[in-house]
């Protein structure tokens, strides 16, 4: 059988909810025959570049930017044009001029087509345009300089067999909204009434995390610094050590902030902690340039100190997810080569991933049970 490769193309287009279910029904399989477990899963996200080139997407600065050059590059010319004016006399001047004036010509129709942009990111989903895949988006990368246009996939992959449980593709930049649906994938495919799920400080959401405990999956995520006052060498929120039978704080100095009131911001119940002494604290200038330092309680945040106790007992577990997730990301880029996504638009670029993963979890299970007793398998 050699299908040609319009047919495959076709069978692609046309069925990819089915090619994604194949995805879960391996899974299903792997389990079934006792290889997965699924006791703990890591997640994680990966960029992976779009059929689509960086000058070819559009954003609110790109385009402020580029008009910028563009002026600057009108100016330089007129300039030009006044020196030639001055300086030169007979026909050469005149075609120089004339140059230079469709040169500033062209210039201006460019920057009418910027204006009309920037209009247009007005209403575009995510004040982005992509020209040639129009769900890509821009995407900021680790290292400096090294962002390009393309999709964030995630995973969730089993620690112990570094098989993927659950993907996604989207085209959101950042993970922060990614913990608790994949995390319930990740369950659902496994069959699972209860589970582990580790993941990097880029997922620190409190919705999240509660979203994960209230469907029985126990997470740990790394809370990120987002105050600087650690390295100014002044003290932070994790220097104040709560007391969770008197409901109250710590401090450094040994001085106990207690409850004042609760508040609501951004749809999270939110408790202040302070105490009326720091006016005559010795260590006031460590802590705060306020009155008095206020410490903010989420009211889960208790599924955020359980959290930070499991990583202090096990400290291996960050190392546990870089081990887990990076294999099978570096594996899939690999096959795909310096272009990473053939396909455009989302629904197509998620079934060109699921076949993707699809490979990946056959060949990964090749490698621990081998050939016959995966085929033996399959018919059952």
């Amino acid at each position: 059988l050699a299908p040609d490769h319009k047919t495959i193309a076709d069978f692609r287009r046309d069925n990819g909810p089915a090619i994604r279910r194949t995805c879960v029904q391996f899974v299903e399989l792997c389990r079934r025959i006792g290889v997965l477990k699924g006791d703990c899963i890591a997640i994680d996200g990966s960029k992976f570049k779009a059929v689509n080139n960086r000058d070819k997407n559009f954003t609110k600065g790109k385009v402020a930017s580029r008009t910028a050059h563009l002026v600057a590059s009108i100016e330089r010319y007129f300039e030009e044009m006044i020196r030639i004016d001055r300086q030169e006399e007979g026909e050469a001047r005149a075609e120089k001029i004339a140059n230079l004036a469709q040169r500033c010509e062209r210039i201006r129709q460019e920057i009418e087509r910027l204006q009309e942009m920037d209009r247009a990111l007005e209403e575009s989903p995510g004040r982005q345009i992509s020209l040639t895949d129009p769900d890509a988006r821009a995407m900021a990368t680790s290292a400096k300089g090294s962002g390009f246009v393309g999709y964030n996939t995630q995973a969730a992959v089993d620690t112990e067999t570094h098989l993927i449980v659950a993907h996604d593709v989207i085209n959101a930049g950042h993970d922060r909204d990614q913990l608790a649906p994949m995390a319930r994938e990740a369950k659902a495919a496994l069959g699972r009434h209860e589970m582990s799920a580790v993941a990097d400080k880029g997922y620190f959401s409190g919705r999240e995390i509660l979203a994960c405990h209230r469907a029985g999956i126990t997470t740990t995520v790394p809370r990120p610094e987002t105050s600087g006052n650690r390295t100014k060498g002044m003290y932070v929120k994790a220097d104040f050590a709560y007391d969770a039978a008197a409901d109250v704080y710590r401090c450094p100095a040994g001085e106990v902030l207690t409850y004042r009131y609760t508040t609501e911001e951004g749809g999270l119940v939110l408790r202040r902690y302070w105490t009326n002494v720091c006016q005559r604290c010795p260590i006031k200038a460590r802590c705060t340039t306020g009155k008095e330092r206020r410490i903010t309680r989420w009211e889960h945040e208790h599924l955020v100190d359980e959290m930070r106790d499991r990583m202090s007992r096990d400290p291996s577990l960050m190392a546990l997810r870089r081990s887990t997730v990076e294999h099978p990301f570096g594996t899939i880029k690999a096959w795909m080569g310096a272009t990473h996504f053939r396909m455009r638009r989302l629904k197509n670029v998620r079934t060109e991933m699921s076949l993707h993963v699809l490979a990946y979890n056959i060949k990964r299970m090749i490698s621990l049970v081998g050939v016959r007793q995966l085929l033996a398998a399959i018919p059952a």
